[in-house]
């Protein structure tokens, strides 16, 4: 009889912690500006909407003397962090390419695919767009949002003559499903 409460209390408490851990993770912002936009407060993301799917990145710059100045400041900065989301999005692919044809026997050097992604990020950054910008008039902080649509990426993609023919058709064919798992329904 105890070996039995034993066993279900086990098995209780391990279907409350797989419960637990199924549910979606929010992350709440740390910004909580007042009166900012919610794009602002929810910084550099990638965002799966009515708009497409989308890469965001959020800069900021605090006062510099210069209006002009202190935006293209926040426009870079936002530049740089849709590299960066763009670069985690590439190694994604990378990885889960390099794992397809190394299951379907096809040979790929890892370190070509880590070259042509590396260049595909660049190329696709200057295809970015500021989107928006806000200044915070309580601290005179300029925020700019980049944006970069997945259709573009892939529209990038097939124009490069220099890429490997399997890792072109792999993001066309898997780059919706990568995205979507990183997005993870937002």
């Amino acid at each position: 009889m105890r070996v039995q409460m034993k066993t279900i209390l086990t098995l209780c408490l391990l279907a409350v912690a797989v419960v637990g851990c199924g549910g979606k993770t929010m992350v709440e912002s740390d910004l909580r500006i007042k009166g900012a936009p919610d794009w602002v407060n929810e910084g550099t993301n990638v965002l799966n909407d009515r708009g497409g799917r989308l890469f965001h990145g959020v800069g900021s710059s605090k006062p510099l003397g210069d209006d002009s100045l202190q935006q293209s400041t926040a426009d870079s900065r936002a530049r740089a962090e849709l590299a960066r989301i763009l670069t985690s999005y590439m190694d994604v692919v990378s990885k889960d390419y390099m794992g397809a044809a190394q299951s379907g026997g096809q040979q790929a050097s890892e370190e070509s695919v880590s070259r042509q992604i590396s260049a595909l990020s660049q190329v696709n950054i200057t295809g970015s767009k500021i989107i928006a910008r806000w200044k915070d008039k309580r601290t005179n902080i300029v925020y700019s949002l980049a944006e970069l649509d997945l259709k573009q990426v892939k529209d990038t993609t097939e124009t490069i003559t220099e890429m490997n023919q399997g890792l072109k058709e792999h993001i066309k064919t898997q780059g919706d499903n990568i995205f979507d798992r990183m997005a993870g329904g937002k």
